[in-house]
């Protein structure tokens, strides 16, 4: 049993904390920005909450991380409060968060001046991977450090692989994010034409996706799109941060996404109509117009 600390509670990492604590068997201490959240959960988990990022980390042989985006993450991590003020030598952080590679090499070297170590490991699955613990994770290490942390992340993950050093996982989520931008809208287009021609979506469906055009967003998502149902998953407010840190990167490194960069200017218009909190197969409403 290790002593474990997970810093932000959200739609994900309440059920992953959970996970380490309950299917894992360690010790976790939570923070949340809403300390109400913290005790929910640990009174539901049966562990502690601690009222900063600092104390929560404290003596912790862990420390997970969930949180918005890269300044939340700097807040919680380097701020006056942050875990990376109290981790101690030999102590790993693991970054959850989807983030931008240049801010999980900056953490990589503060936390290698602080004598601790550092994964950058985002995650894929969504809600419903998170309150499953079946998530893929995809990490920005050393092989070390990875070999250490790596059962603790087993507690919430089906698949978890080392991508490369520091920034390396941000760089495969952000490789999945774009993948998934193009199947999403493709799969909305798909069903809009079907609907059109006068098709019955459901036989469509059942007969294409045992072919080439199978994908996860189609197992999971046409039955709730083709019903008008999008509250199932990762929000377009959440999509639009992710492509953001996709287009931005691919300015650095010279890469050509036109249709990540067309599909985030579709979810743009998404969220005028409302539909920012709607989940990303949302896609299709717009075009139901």
């Amino acid at each position: 049993m290790a002593k474990v600390a997970f810093i932000g509670l959200g739609v994900m990492g309440y059920p992953m904390a959970g996970h380490i604590a309950s299917k894992g068997g360690h010790d976790v201490t939570v923070y949340n920005r809403t300390s109400a959240k913290a005790d929910k959960w640990a009174g539901e988990f049966g562990g502690a909450s601690a009222p900063t990022p600092r104390q929560a980390a404290e003596g912790c042989d862990f420390v997970f991380c969930c949180v918005g985006n890269d300044d939340d993450l700097r807040s919680v991590t380097i701020g006056d409060d942050g875990a990376f003020q109290s981790m101690q030598a030999g102590a790993i952080f693991i970054d959850n968060t989807t983030a931008s590679a240049d801010v999980a090499r900056e953490l990589a070297a503060a936390a290698e001046m602080g004598g601790f170590g550092f994964l950058d490991a985002p995650v894929s699955g969504g809600q419903a991977g998170a309150e499953n613990g079946v998530l893929t994770v995809m990490v920005g290490g050393d092989q070390a450090t990875y070999d250490k942390a790596l059962p603790v992340i087993e507690c919430y993950a089906r698949m978890v692989g080392l991508m490369g050093p520091a920034g390396a996982g941000q760089l495969t989520k952000m490789v999945n994010q774009i993948c998934i931008a193009g199947l999403v809208q493709g799969l909305s287009e798909g069903i809009h034409f079907a609907k059109k021609a006068g098709l019955d979506v459901e036989q469509v469906i059942g007969v294409i996706s045992k072919g080439a055009a199978q994908s996860w967003q189609m197992e999971n998502r046409y039955v709730t799109m083709n019903n008008d149902e999008f509250e199932h998953g990762f929000a377009v407010d959440w999509m639009r941060k992710d492509l953001a840190i996709c287009l931005g990167e691919a300015r650095n490194t010279g890469a050509h996404l036109p249709v990540a960069a067309l599909v985030d200017q579709f979810y743009s218009e998404v969220q005028k109509m409302g539909g920012g909190r709607w989940d990303t197969s949302s896609l299709l409403r717009r075009l139901q117009r």
